[in-house]
């Protein structure tokens, strides 16, 4: 492995000496004409540097996933993040606005209107108070809904940021505007960047790993978890609760373990052959690759097996060890991060509640996806702490952006049933453990919770926050391609120090 970081660098290096030959000794037509016979012949490679964290050399000593150092102290040694696709409201659940019930049927203000523009509400749609009913629990006095009984006993160990807010009304672009800080195509993922920076804990799993629940994938798709420009190692691995955990890893039927070894060594010999004729870095990830997939055979299945959990921590969960579920994917989330995964992402699908059907309403179909999840994140929290996880494990809760304190029409029809249309201007996201405050609530929406009027916090603040928390200036983990620095906040974000403990 210490070979292939080498390799790996050294190739990176070559490349860039090339493209520095033919910026500085060729001008004019003709420069442009060789550099793009060049290109066209595949001389430049991939625009993908081996790695380049400014101000952060590593040592090229280290294998390829080797962590930088960190620019601050970490508070958080690795995440869960729990993204509700679909994005659930906040209105039912955490930001309770007992001024909305008053306005409950009565025709929206047109001051709240104009100049607006919606994902599917037209015309003069009706107010709509809360569906759930509010108190406050635990010595903080958070107010939560009775859409999350579980939740409400571990709200001293949460803080929520309530005035979160988004540019993106759309589910796929605002997916990937929370994921990759972009709500374009093509930019790493956040679990990508957090390994890149971070490297992994343990050689026979991958950094970064997914599991999805809900029966659907994400809108974005599986680049909420790519790597985009970032070599492919870094890229999530997505596991499956039911069957093989990650496909074509298993050998195949009459292959034995040294055979399959025996065939990994000799496509390794062939993938570094090529790499020497072409010297292109991602050639080194691909043997690096088959390396771990075939250590990932004895340990992904130790890792995802369950069943040798007791009872009483099954139980805790809700969950059932025979079938896939949100719960099951909470409870492996906890044997992952052990283990020393990173990032976990879980995506659970089915939050996008516009009232069409009983299923998409904000009090039927709302209240049966909390039922789902509620008692499963309570229990992962409390199971954290208890197994001392939970203070350097930075767990994140929230979708990709918030609903209209405003029922859903469509053509200016009233929807059969109650639901509320996509708004990017106030939503909810909590954070525990990791460094952050415990029983702590940052940030005000209006009286009816259509504007953050105090604290507010964009997505970009809420990245370079996470970063933050595990060591990181976010404004220095970046990574050069195609002629600049990139990195995961873009140009923007500023961390919400407040929630910091």
């Amino acid at each position: 492995m210490n070979k292939l970081h080498n390799e790996l660098r050294q190739a990176a290096a070559e490349r860039e000496t090339r493209r520095h030959f033919l910026h500085t000794c060729s001008t004019g037509l003709g420069a442009m004409a060789l550099s793009s016979v060049l290109g066209s012949c595949g001389f430049f490679g991939k625009d993908n540097a081996a790695s380049n964290v400014v101000g952060s050399a590593p040592s090229t000593d280290d294998p390829a996933t080797a962590p930088h150092p960190a620019q601050y102290l970490p508070k958080a040694k690795r995440v869960i993040y729990i993204h509700m696709a679909g994005s659930p409201s906040q209105l039912e659940l955490f930001d309770y606005k007992p001024e909305l019930a008053k306005y409950n049927g009565k025709d929206c203000p047109q001051a709240l209107l104009e100049g607006k523009k919606f994902a599917f509400i037209r015309g003069v749609p009706k107010m709509l108070g809360p569906q759930g009913v509010f108190a406050q629990h635990g010595q903080s006095g958070a107010w939560v809904s009775d859409y999350m009984p579980h939740l409400q006993g571990v709200v001293d160990d949460i803080s929520f940021l309530k005035a979160m807010h988004t540019d993106q009304f759309n589910h796929a672009p605002a997916q990937l505007l929370m994921h990759t800080g972009s709500a374009r195509l093509g930019r790493p993922s956040m679990g990508s960047w957090v390994t890149y920076g971070l490297g992994t804990e343990n050689d026979n799993l991958p950094g970064f790993i997914v599991l999805a629940s809900g029966g659907k994938s994400p809108d974005a798709g599986k680049s909420v978890w790519g790597s985009g420009f970032l070599p492919s190692v870094y890229q999530g691995v997505q596991c499956r609760t039911d069957g093989d955990p990650v496909l074509y890893a298993s050998d195949p039927a009459g292959m034995s373990r040294d055979v399959r070894k025996n065939t990994i060594d000799a496509i390794n010999q062939i993938n570094q052959q090529q790499y020497d004729d072409v010297k292109d870095p991602e050639i080194l990830t691909r043997i690096a690759q088959y390396e771990l997939a075939f250590r990932m055979q004895m340990s992904v299945p130790d890792a995802m097996d369950i069943k040798s959990e007791p009872q009483y921590i099954l139980d805790s969960y809700g969950v059932d060890p025979n079938k896939g579920s949100f719960a099951r994917n909470c409870l492996l989330s906890r044997r992952l991060v052990e283990r020393g995964v990173r990032f976990v992402q879980l995506f659970d699908w089915g939050w996008d509640t516009h009232g069409t059907s009983k299923d998409t309403s904000v009090d039927i179909g709302l209240q049966a996806k909390c039922r789902e999840s509620d008692q499963a994140v309570a229990a992962l929290l409390t199971d954290l702490k208890q197994r001392g996880l939970l203070e350097d494990t930075l767990v994140v809760w929230g979708g990709e952006f918030g609903r209209t304190p405003m029922q859903e029409n469509r053509d200016g029809q009233v929807l059969p049933f109650y639901g509320r249309d996509h708004h990017l201007d106030a939503f909810t996201v909590w954070m525990a453990g990791g460094g952050v405050k415990k029983g702590f609530s940052y940030g005000e929406t209006d009286d009816i919770g259509y504007y953050g009027v105090k604290d507010q916090v964009h997505v970009h603040d809420l990245q370079a926050t996470i970063l933050h928390l595990l060591g990181f200036d976010h404004a220095k983990l970046t990574y050069q391609f195609q002629g600049r620095p990139f990195r995961l906040t873009d140009v923007a974000g500023k961390i919400v120090k407040p929630i910091i403990a």
